[in-house]
């Protein structure tokens, strides 16, 4: 607004009005998007909605949480307008169910899974902790709902530690609570997404085991405009933001994949 400001005062009177009408019009025309964001990419989606609706005008609603619940509410008539998505399963089953439109979905990130604690030093590079028997905790997401949950189990029986380990497992809701059990100590270590460990500009914290991807299926991640959202330009606007430099800028510094 200074720029639109100071631009005026340059201009006849003629330009001044033209110039604040056009100001007038963008807001006029800008709109609101209601998007259900897995629980791991709430914070980089905080950054990327902030820098389109300073692009854009349209404002974002986020809701975050386990991509298995939104699509229970989605079924039952959330008013959601985009979906992005912890999984690729999920979104292709709402086009298939006819609750999302098939043609706008498309892989946003690829995920990476780590296991983390607190403490410095605990977790080892190889993630031989995990046969250790120094912990008494370890925090997933349910995988049931949560694909960085089912992802976590994946590890566990490939490295044969799924029986050993299944009473020590604390079961979060999503990836975020699984995080929570971790951050405050409920959970000596867990398996969480590499981006909620390594936050851009926020100094390292803990120990941390890179899960190679082999160990799991690919976490590939889906946005897909719902049924909702379909008449919405605003919706529409932020899927193809989530296309644009800027975002895949964010979308890398949080450690995800194309």
């Amino acid at each position: 607004m200074p720029y639109l400001w100071s631009l005026a005062l340059s201009l006849p009177r003629a330009g001044v009005a033209l110039c604040l009408a056009a100001s007038c019009a963008a807001a006029a025309h800008a709109g609101e998007v209601h998007v259900a964001v897995a629980a791991n990419f709430a914070a980089p989606m905080a950054r990327i909605a902030e820098s389109f609706t300073a692009a854009t005008g349209h404002a974002v609603k986020l809701s975050s949480g386990a991509t298995g619940k939104f699509y229970s509410q989605i079924v039952a008539g959330a008013p959601f307008e985009l979906l992005l998505a912890a999984d690729d399963e999920t979104p292709r089953r709402l086009v298939d169910e006819g609750h999302a439109i098939g043609a706008s979905r498309f892989t946003y990130a690829t995920g990476r899974l780590v296991l983390w604690s607190t403490t410095p030093g605990f977790v080892d590079a190889q993630g031989a902790v995990l046969a250790s028997g120094r912990f008494a905790h370890l925090a997933i997401a349910n995988p049931k709902v949560a694909p960085y949950g089912r992802a976590a189990m994946e590890v566990l029986r490939a490295r044969g530690l799924a029986d050993a380990l299944a009473a020590k497992l604390v079961t979060g809701e999503s990836i975020a609570q699984a995080f929570q059990f971790v951050a405050t100590g409920n959970a000596e270590l867990g398996f969480v997404a590499l981006s909620q460990a390594q936050v851009p500009g926020k100094p390292a914290s803990g120990s941390m085991w890179r899960v190679p991807e082999s160990l799991h299926a690919p976490i590939l991640q889906d946005a897909v405009l719902l049924k909702p959202g379909e008449s919405n330009p605003a919706a529409a606007a932020l899927l193809a933001y989530l296309k644009s430099a800027p975002a895949l800028e964010v979308i890398r510094a949080f450690g995800y994949g194309p």
